[in-house]
């Protein structure tokens, strides 16, 4: 079994367009999916606070206990949790993945934005 980790909003319309684009972009079986309303700005900004703790041990369990071949975090049109414009998601989005990357040295993060059409584009790898 194969297995990728995929760090996404809570908002439903990202879900399946980036597990499939996943699957088939890292041709792995399963996607272990962590969710929270902009987890971006969390990451980005509250990287001492609960929600980020939480979020680490959850990515930790995925990579430690599914072997995980990576771990991309996602990003959005017209997200609700974190009412920014693109440029300022892409902006936490990049201090996200720095700082994941300083948790987890041993394995690839990748950033991904999702269009309003669903299409999913990788941003930083």
């Amino acid at each position: 079994m194969s297995f990728f980790t995929a760090v996404n909003c809570i908002d439903g319309r990202i879900q399946l367009p980036t597990i499939n684009f996943l699957m088939k972009k890292f041709g792995v079986e399963f996607v272990d999916n962590i969710t929270e309303p902009g987890p971006v700005k969390i990451l980005a900004e509250e990287q001492s606070g609960q929600l980020a703790e939480s979020i680490v041990a959850k990515i930790k369990f995925s990579v430690n206990k599914h072997n995980s071949r990576g771990v991309a975090v996602s990003t959005h049109y017209d997200c609700v949790g974190n009412p920014v414009g693109k440029s300022k998601q892409l902006e936490q989005l990049r201090i996200s993945i720095e700082y994941l990357k300083s948790k987890f040295p041993q394995i690839q993060i990748y950033g991904l934005w999702v269009r309003d059409n669903g299409e999913v584009e990788l941003v930083f790898d």
